[in-house]
């Protein structure tokens, strides 16, 4: 550019800076000296000794000065898995904390003309670059640029706003030859990132200053802290807890009381069920607050004594504390404390301390919860007074009271345990005929009623009835099993069997294998016996003692229980299905000598999809788990979350897929592309739109890597486009492509899940709508350019 242009481009610039900005713009005042002034607030808190923990959501990784670095970008961007959490209060305090002093030098103390020139043109044109171009321009300015410039470019993107300019620029500087660490540049962008909401970034940079051997500031805390809070994103409440305790025990910070409040009110306000794991959370939080000496809000009592309410085993010390601390600071108790009350009181059957709480409601002005109605049922049923529980559940009908389906099922299956058959059918007919939901309960509390009375013709009825209106179910199926076995129906038994074991959404566990196995052992069916004996051997499920027994005696395996070794290795589907959830986002970790490594299996709780296939996957891969991530055999206990054990194994996914820490696609990726590896691709990681177009998303991967993949379609006769956003590829089969994709990867999707992914609706393999490409009208095409 001549030097025309580069003196217009500086006077446009200088106007702009004249502006004036609703919030304090950053301060830019003279330094004497050429290089920038280092952080003039230091930390009285003790240097790091280590790096700190990995994050899940946002860890600081290795920077890459070509390549988008928009990792983070995708973890940002994602549809909510859970929904985002506001508090106006700490809003409010993280947007007026005080940041500190940044001294940056004028444009025009600079003496060359040129390089003021040059600057300003930088600082007009960068921020409206995507980033492949942006790395490009700053790339081409190595010869000349310092730290002071760059540090002048990134100060005056975050003056008008230009956070992610600042940030690529930030990071495009930290990796050049003659960058040195300025703890005030890295805090103020943090910071600013931050309340822009950008958690991923702003934790990058929050990582960075530790491993310089710094404390992040109070308010890099806080920010960071209350951006993971307002993150609609599965996991940011776990990483809004470490930066929480970090802040306490890393930096000796006092959080301010809106921080202690909204993080208390993110954990009790879970809507999944799963608040009740964050009781040691909370009594930390309350701890601290009740250290800094502030007043403790009547929620908080309330959030506590409800934490503990869920636990399995109650501390009714701590219980009785927390009531005696309300009554102390002059707050009466709620309903939702009475109610959970109640909830504890009828896990441990405490009938009098029940009824106590109860007429303390009925003297209260509420209306009666129907929550309270099901305890009372519950703690009757506990003591063995099941007609107590009916005359309590018929109590609410009498007095048109609304009778929800927690009360149905539950006066269902204190009825079934009590064996009332005739009250128990009627309940259940009268249930089934609302059309409330979920039946699936009701069905399992019947069919063991009649289980326990060796009633199997009208266990079979109610298993038809069930098979017939509802998804398959494991507990329901091994149910019928262990039903047919004992009245000796085997051909039957074995046919449930195969089922069960053939059926992806079902599968074999060790209560379906020992049952089989012992009706075989009875009958005589040595051959069958051993089959299904190595299939436990190869599963690691535990064989009854009895079968055992039966084993050495009718078989004669004694050598072969005692020393006959099986070797872990993963079979053909094993293989294939592992291909297609890596390439659907499935992480792996290994060790430091890359030796061993972990599979690493993550499932959304809000997905009606992946809660059918974390099951099928959790069967499938149930020799390889660790011992904590197997569960019984109820599938509602069963993780969303498991991994497997350190093997060697998987060196060769590692090795193909995993690099540095990131996902990365084989070069022979197309070879692997068989029905079932796209089957599972796009269950685990992709979508299908209400027009019929499916999209299979693709991280990490670079645009030689999709085309590989593109060809591999061609040689199937299936066309599809690709478009970019960020680091993500998505892939796209449109009209009769996406009929034929669909027709190949139709024998391998999971049954319950294909009315998921049928045109009706735009659905995501999540179970809702998931980021996409911004096309409203599902046009791809091949753009190297991520679409912002």
């Amino acid at each position: 550019m001549n030097a025309s242009v580069y003196s217009a481009s500086f006077a446009v610039l200088k106007s702009s800076l004249a502006l004036a900005f609703p919030s304090p713009p950053l301060r830019l005042r003279h330094a004497p000296s050429s290089l920038p002034v280092r952080s003039l607030q230091t930390c009285s808190s003790p240097t790091l000794l280590g790096p700190p923990r990995s994050s899940t959501l946002a860890t600081a990784q290795p920077l890459q000065q070509e390549e988008a670095s928009d990792e983070e970008e995708l973890t940002e961007t994602v549809r909510p898995s859970v929904e985002p959490f506001h508090d106006v209060a700490a809003e409010r305090e993280m947007r007026s904390f005080p940041s500190p002093e940044l001294e940056v030098k004028e444009l025009e103390e600079l003496p060359e003309q040129w390089r003021r020139s040059k600057i300003a043109w930088l600082c007009k044109e960068l921020p409206s670059y995507k980033h492949s171009t942006f790395v490009r321009i700053l790339n081409a300015q190595r010869k000349w640029i310092t730290q002071d410039d760059a540090t002048y470019v990134t100060v005056h993107c975050m003056r008008i706003r230009e956070n992610e300019a600042s940030f690529r620029v930030y990071k495009w500087m930290s990796q050049q030859h003659w960058f040195h660490f300025d703890f005030s540049l890295a805090t103020k962008l943090a910071d600013y990132l931050g309340k822009d909401r950008k958690f991923a970034k702003c934790r990058e940079i929050f990582d960075a200053i530790i491993n310089q051997g710094r404390v992040p500031s109070e308010s890099t805390f806080h920010i960071l802290t209350v951006a993971y809070l307002s993150a609609p994103v599965e996991g940011c409440l776990d990483e809004a807890c470490s930066v929480y305790n970090k802040m306490i025990q890393l930096g000796g910070y006092r959080p301010r009381l809106s921080l202690h409040n909204s993080l208390f009110r993110a954990l009790v306000s879970r809507s999944d069920g799963r608040g009740k794991y964050y009781l040691k959370q909370a009594e930390f939080i309350f701890h601290n607050i009740v250290t800094s000496e502030f007043e403790v809000h009547q929620d908080i009592y309330a959030g506590l004594i409800w934490l503990h309410s869920y636990q399995d085993i109650i501390d009714w010390e701590r219980i009785a504390d927390l009531r005696q601390e309300m009554k102390n600071a002059g707050f009466k108790e709620s309903t939702d404390v009475l109610i959970s009350i109640m909830r504890a009181c009828s896990k441990a059957g405490n009938v009098e301390e029940t009824e106590k709480t109860w007429l303390m409601l009925l003297e209260s002005d509420c209306r009666i919860p129907p929550k309270a109605f099901v305890y009372r049922m519950e703690v009757y049923a506990k003591v063995g007074e099941p007609m107590k529980s009916l005359e309590i559940f018929e109590g609410m009908k009498r007095q048109n009271e609304p009778v929800s389906s927690a009360a149905y099922l539950k006066i269902i299956e204190v009825m079934s345990k009590a064996e009332e058959t005739e009250i128990t059918e009627t309940i259940f007919d009268e249930y089934i005929g609302s059309g409330m939901k979920p039946v699936m309960p009701a069905f399992l509390s019947l069919m063991s009623m009649y289980f326990n009375l060796h009633l199997h013709d009208k266990l079979e009825t109610a298993f038809s009835r069930c098979a017939t209106g509802c998804c398959p179910n494991r507990s329901i199926y091994n149910l019928y099993l262990e039903s047919l076995v004992r009245v000796g129906y085997l051909e039957k038994a074995e046919d449930i069997f195969n089922e069960i074991h053939t059926n992806g959404m079902i599968g074999t566990n060790a209560r379906s294998c020992n049952a089989i196995l012992d009706s075989y052992l009875a009958s005589g069916e040595c051959a069958k016996a051993e089959k299904v004996y190595d299939i436990m051997r190869q599963k690691k499920y535990e064989i009854e003692p009895r079968s055992v027994e039966r084993l050495q005696e009718v078989l004669s395996l004694n050598r072969k229980i005692v020393k006959r070794k099986v070797s872990m290795k993963l079979d053909e589907e094993q293989r294939e299905i592992l291909v297609g959830l890596l390439l659907g986002g499935v992480r792996i970790e290994s060790d430091e000598e890359r030796r061993n490594h972990i599979i690493l299996f993550e499932f959304s709780e809000n997905s009606n999809i992946h809660s059918v296939l974390r099951v099928h996957i959790h069967e499938r891969f149930y020799e390889w788990l660790t011992l904590s991530s197997r569960s019984n055999d109820d599938d509602n206990e069963m993780p969303y979350r498991f991994s497997t054990i350190a093997h060697s194994y998987f060196g060769f996914f590692a090795d193909q897929f995993w690099l540095k820490g990131r996902l990365m696609i084989p070069k022979l990726v197309h070879r692997w592309l068989s029905a079932r590896v796209l089957a599972y691709w796009y269950m685990y990681g992709g979508l299908r739109s209400s027009s019929g177009d499916i999209l299979l998303r693709l991280k990490g991967g670079s645009r030689e890597d999709t085309e590989r993949i593109i060809r591999a379609f061609q040689a199937k006769s299936l066309g599809c486009r690709v478009k970019r956003k960020g680091r993500v590829f998505w892939m796209g089969f449109q009209g009769t492509n996406a009929d034929m994709f669909w027709e190949l990867v139709e024998p391998y999707i999971l049954e319950s899940v294909k009315s998921l992914l049928v045109p009706d609706g735009c659905l995501s393999v999540n179970g809702k709508e998931e980021s996409q490409p911004d096309d409203s009208d599902s046009k791809f095409e091949t753009d190297e350019r991520s679409p912002h």
